[in-house]
């Protein structure tokens, strides 16, 4: 485990080119938080050369899982989520998947007497190349297990071909689709960061694309979740984070699993 008390940007161009496999991280959303007042240099130029540098240390077939949300200015969202994906497909990055955190409580912050109240964020998926590892994980309860296979895919052309699976008995489980539905931190008494991840999405995605003995980076680590999982799931961690009170919080969460 290396764990690093600095700007992001500066110590990510201290690392080693094509030494990551797996960067499971969250950047500041717009300003939305202070984090002591620490992300306030915090610009669309800081996050094009935060991925560019990911770009650069992230291994051929490594991935980045980039948790991103917008924040409402004069009555439009801000579309920085979108801009950061596309910045990533300029820097070479493949977009393998949109995927999105759907949580079960409104913690975002907007008046609901004009809009629906937002209970989700992105999850984009950069890839270098095509990712080497995908561990697909299989917990969604199919609706009519134990019956067989049937169905068709349309083609180009407008025609129809059965799937390739026709015939073969439904398992209890099926693969898990990627919209993923999980309880934030607000209301638990682990949570010790405003925006802190739940730790069933880090464990998640950590277990979805690297295997045990990769390493795994946050270059925005807050307090710690990422490391505390890729620890626990026998990953190699590296960790960034520039405020002194989360990166104490971080070193003893990690330390002490």
């Amino acid at each position: 485990m290396k764990l690093i008390h600095d700007d992001a940007l500066i110590a990510l161009t201290k690392l080693e080119e094509n030494s990551i496999d797996l960067t499971v991280t969250s950047p500041p959303y717009d300003n939305l938080r202070t984090y002591n007042g620490n992300n306030d240099q915090w610009s669309e130029q800081v996050w094009k050369d935060c991925i560019e540098e990911l770009y650069r240390v992230t291994k051929e077939g490594g991935v980045v899982v980039w948790v991103v949300g917008d924040a409402t200015i004069k009555g439009s969202e801000t579309g920085t989520s979108f801009k950061q994906a596309l910045w990533a497909l300029e820097c070479g990055f493949n977009l393998h998947d949109t995927m999105i955190w759907e949580k079960q409580t409104f913690t975002d912050t907007g008046s609901l007497r004009v809009r629906y109240g937002n209970v989700f964020e992105y999850m984009f998926i950069f890839s270098k190349g095509r990712p080497k590892t995908f561990n697909a994980l299989k917990d969604r309860l199919n609706k009519q297990p134990g019956k067989k296979k049937h169905g068709t895919v349309r083609q180009k052309d407008g025609s129809l071909k059965p799937i390739s699976s026709i015939g073969k008995k439904i398992g209890l489980y099926g693969q898990r689709f990627n919209v993923w539905n999980i309880n934030t931190e607000v209301s638990n008494s682990k949570r010790c960061h405003p925006a802190q991840f739940p730790e069933q999405l880090a464990h998640d995605h950590i277990i979805s694309w690297s295997n045990e003995g990769d390493t795994v980076l946050d270059c925005f680590m807050g307090s710690g979740t990422t490391g505390k999982m890729a620890k626990q799931l026998g990953r190699n961690f590296i960790g960034i984070e520039l405020d002194k009170t989360y990166f104490d919080i971080a070193t003893k969460r990690i330390g002490d699993n």
